[in-house]
């Protein structure tokens, strides 16, 4: 699918992997005995190789949410956790295996970055009043860290089944939400336009399966330009046309506008949102020359103005998005606020900014502990919002709440690395291979700017933004050593 031949065993087992998955997903829940028949396929599939295990715990992590409370399943761990594990154990036996080094440290950006945010956010230990909520967020980020060094240090010219693990994941969730939306499980507190329901996957929520949409869409619209380029190319040079490239393109523009629809079908403002900021900044970044991005972007700005002023756009679309923005914009301290229906959600959001602003205020440089702001939510939130809600709402504020300062600090830090590492991958000499980090880019502005709204690190989706910061550094060596060979 991505440049791999199609006879290759590997490529044969990620397929069947990808199907198993897949079925997985859209058929739960499910029966024992298709359980069990589908926990020992995995099973058989997993022990070949640490990749194909990648793809079964990124598909099968954010059914995390379905199985704690759908489920009467019970599991030592959540299954994000227990994949992980597996995922874990099956490297280190492959590295022993092949006689390799268990220790080897490379000096990639994101990692020692990610190990700066650890660090910072270890000091949470001491300031949290619950040490299992500190331990349960600091824990993601030393899973982060651990799949960017591993990932890193033994997976060279595979890489391009990562970009196949996160998109096999985010379609067969994306199938499942547009089967909810079209009315399948649907909960009448998400019913939109008199007929439909909020798209929520295995989330739960509509909001984090957006994100869960978002992140993976640029990926998505970047494997498949990366295709049509390659049949441009081909046309261009008067070529026998391939069948390869056209159904490499066929596929992952398929995925792209599941993805797609799934995002829309979210209902989610900030996924809309950040999915339109994501793919104006891919837009600038495509052409070689920063000029003609530029360019190209203002023209496409000017064009969605245009038929949002002569009203083309859909309605229940610019009406659901300048509602929000006005009551956004308009109200500065909700305490005194008439709560209707129709504002209910922004005021909410709101109540808890304060909330978080009013942890920060009592202890702006460490925070009030890593995880801890639902824990001590009840001393500071607003008198007419008692449900804390897990997290502020806004990823910014809530991690200065947790965190203080420090902690923020080392976090914008963290993405500043990230962001200016994808960005010098627009030099890389492969067209795929800078396609793809074209592709990462998206998704760390989508990442940036839905987390203005929500939280993105839940129902174990750090897993999938780890593999992704793992293939960044992959891509950003690669280019490295091939700058260094010319």
């Amino acid at each position: 699918m991505f440049g791999l031949q199609t006879g290759a065993p590997l490529a044969r087992l990620f397929l069947a992997t990808g199907l198993a998955t897949a079925a997985a997903i859209l058929a739960a829940p499910m029966p024992w005995a298709p359980l069990a028949l589908l926990a020992l396929a995995c099973a058989i599939l997993i022990s070949m190789s640490p990749l194909i295990a990648v793809v079964v715990m990124l598909t099968l992590a954010p059914l995390r949410t379905l199985i704690s409370t759908e489920s009467s399943l019970s599991l030592p761990l959540d299954i994000g956790q227990i994949l992980f594990l597996v995922y874990l154990g099956l490297w280190l036996a492959q590295r022993l295996w092949r006689r390799r080094a268990l220790i080897k440290l490379q000096a990639d950006p994101p990692l020692l970055a990610a190990l700066v945010v650890i660090t910072v956010f270890a000091s949470g230990a001491w300031t949290s009043q619950s040490l299992s909520g500190w331990l349960v967020e600091w824990l993601k980020w030393l899973a982060i860290a651990f799949l960017i060094w591993a990932l890193s240090v033994s997976v060279d010219d595979s890489w391009r089944w990562l970009v196949f693990a996160i998109l096999v994941s985010a379609f067969a969730n994306a199938l499942l939400g547009l089967y909810i939306f079209a009315g399948g499980s649907g909960a009448d507190h998400l019913l939109i336009l008199g007929r439909y329901f909020r798209a929520f996957g295995t989330f739960g929520q509509p909001n984090p399966y957006g994100g869960f949409m978002g992140i993976a869409l640029p990926l998505a619209l970047m494997a498949a330009w990366a295709q049509l380029a390659r049949i441009w190319t081909g046309l261009r040079s008067r070529r026998r046309l391939q069948w390869l490239p056209v159904a490499a393109f066929s596929v992952s523009g398929l995925v792209s506008l599941v993805l797609a629809a799934a995002l829309t079908a979210s209902w989610s403002r900030g996924a809309w949102l950040g999915a339109a900021v994501a793919i104006m900044c891919m837009t600038i970044a495509l052409p070689r020359r920063l000029i003609h991005g530029l360019a190209l972007a203002a023209g496409i700005a000017i064009l969605v103005s245009a038929a949002w002023s002569v009203g083309l756009l859909p309605r229940s679309i610019v009406l659901r998005l300048t509602t929000a923005a006005t009551d956004l914009i308009s109200v500065s301290d909700v305490r005194g606020v008439e709560i209707t229906p129709a504002d209910y959600a922004v005021i909410e959001r709101l109540a808890h900014w304060q909330a978080a602003m009013n942890m920060a205020e009592a202890a702006p440089l460490f925070g009030v502990g890593l995880g801890n702001y639902e824990v001590v939510y009840d001393d500071y939130r607003l008198l007419n919002w008692p449900a804390p809600l897990g997290h502020a709402h806004n990823l910014y504020l809530n991690m200065l709440a947790e965190t203080g300062v420090a902690g923020l600090a080392a976090y914008l830090s963290f993405w500043a690395v990230a962001f200016r590492m994808t960005w010098s991958l627009r030099r890389h000499p492969d067209a795929f291979s800078r396609s793809i980090a074209i592709g990462l880019l998206g998704s760390w502005v989508y990442v940036a700017v839905h987390s203005i709204f929500d939280n993105l690190y839940v129902n174990n989706l750090f897993l999938h933004i780890g593999v992704l910061l793992g293939l960044l550094a992959i891509l950003y060596r690669r280019m490295t050593q091939a700058l260094e060979l010319d």
